[in-house]
């Protein structure tokens, strides 16, 4: 087998997220919420519990798969909690062809905020549409060192791809009034994420990172405190690029504490987000470069020294 390893960041993922009832209750107890006064996680559908109390389960945070390179992020649990080892080795195998195994990436672990949880991530060349098996293999002294598991690649996801121009979507700033409860959910918001437009940015000179997200509402085991991470790469790198928070919400100060009455922006829907099965909140963040295309995305949580690194 041809083995090359790689970096985890970027140098040259739909079946659903996947976990068992029998690991529910450990992952979920290591689950922390998006910020300090986050909504409570609601767990996705449980599969059947392995029949090998020893098994690697995985959790998929990049469910939008499409042809192309692109960033495949994911977390490993077992019946005694997270597994943590620094790397793991990814070979993607294609259920269309002859299922020859592909070229083996190197996954690094991410550890988030808090120190609780963390997930692997490498950037895998999906080369045709269909069925994929990602291989795994990581160094977990408590039982199995590997896992299987089947993805979806689309030709063409809803999302914009890779080299696109971002659509010229006017997002909510900050007005005169400064009431920054009626455009986020954030609690300790940042109001330098709220100053342009997407549309401002991608017509001005700079790179943009933005990220779609809402803090109030974490909803998912990849969800993270993605809007602070953003902010944290503004602290890194004040003038270098421009930062947006899109909030997912249209009337954030109406729907504390009730989601019930939540409305989706429409800005939200412009960005195919909402096209994605079983989309309700889960946070992405799109990399522009200085002509407004997209140089990179991350889909579910990713660290600051990921999007550093992008």
């Amino acid at each position: 087998m041809n083995i090359t390893i790689r970096k985890t960041y970027r140098n040259s993922t739909k079946k659903a997220r996947l976990i068992t009832l029998a690991l529910a209750t450990v992952v979920f107890t290591l689950l922390v919420a998006c910020g300090s006064s986050a909504a409570p996680t609601v767990a996705p559908r449980p599969t059947t519990a392995p029949a090998d109390p020893a098994a690697i389960t995985p959790i998929l945070a990049t469910t939008v798969l499409e042809v192309g390179e692109q960033r495949l992020a994911f977390l490993l649990t077992t019946s005694k909690g997270l597994i943590n080892a620094p790397t793991a080795l990814v070979t993607a195998v294609s259920l269309e062809g002859d299922g020859a195994p592909g070229t083996t990436m190197e996954a690094a672990f991410n550890v988030w905020p808090y120190g609780i949880r963390g997930s692997y991530s490498t950037y895998v060349n999906f080369d045709r549409a269909g069925r994929w098996r990602l291989d795994v293999k990581v160094d977990n002294p408590d039982g199995n060192d590997q896992v299987r598991f089947e993805v979806e690649v689309m030709r063409k996801s809803p999302v914009p791809a890779l080299g696109t121009v971002a659509p010229l979507s006017k997002s909510k700033v900050l007005g005169n009034d400064g009431s920054i409860e009626e455009i986020t959910t954030d609690y300790s918001p940042d109001p330098d994420l709220y100053r342009l437009t997407i549309k401002d940015a991608v017509e001005n000179p700079l790179p943009s990172v933005v990220v779609f997200a809402s803090p109030a509402f974490c909803t998912s085991p990849t969800c993270g405190p993605q809007v602070d991470t953003v902010s944290k790469l503004k602290e890194r790198h004040p003038d270098a690029a421009n930062y947006i928070h899109v909030e997912i919400y249209d009337n954030p100060a109406e729907i504390q504490g009730d989601l019930d009455r939540a409305e989706i922006f429409e800005v939200v829907d412009d960005w195919g987000l909402t096209a994605i099965e079983d989309y309700f909140n889960e946070s992405w963040v799109f990399v522009l470069d200085a002509d407004g295309r997209i140089d990179d995305r991350f889909e579910g949580f990713a660290t600051v020294d990921e999007l550093d690194a992008a």
